[in-house]
């Protein structure tokens, strides 16, 4: 499977409309470093295009490519108004070319 969701996280992301995308997200550091971790936003994509959609338990997923397979769930913690996704496991660095 490309990715595992919670079955919390599931819920949740049906309630909302009953799509994900999870991309790369760039973080810069204080002293000119960076990296990209993993995010997952309740919503489709604007280019996608550009992703791996899958449909599966209710979810329509939009994955970018170089993360299928990688491991990752995503989860959701909060409470009430106040929840969030996010992607557990280890995001790769994409290559810069």
């Amino acid at each position: 499977m490309a990715i595992k969701i919670t079955a919390r996280a599931r819920d949740w992301l049906q309630k909302k409309g009953g799509v994900v995308t999870v991309r790369l997200s760039p973080r810069h550091g204080c002293c000119g470093g960076s990296a990209e971790i993993a995010v997952a936003e309740a919503r489709t994509p604007d280019e996608p295009e550009g992703f791996t959609r899958i449909e599966f338990d209710g979810v329509t997923l939009y994955i970018e490519p170089t993360l299928v397979d990688q491991g990752l769930q995503i989860n959701v913690e909060g409470f009430l108004g106040l929840r969030h996704l996010f992607v557990e496991g280890t995001s790769p660095t994409r290559s810069k070319e």
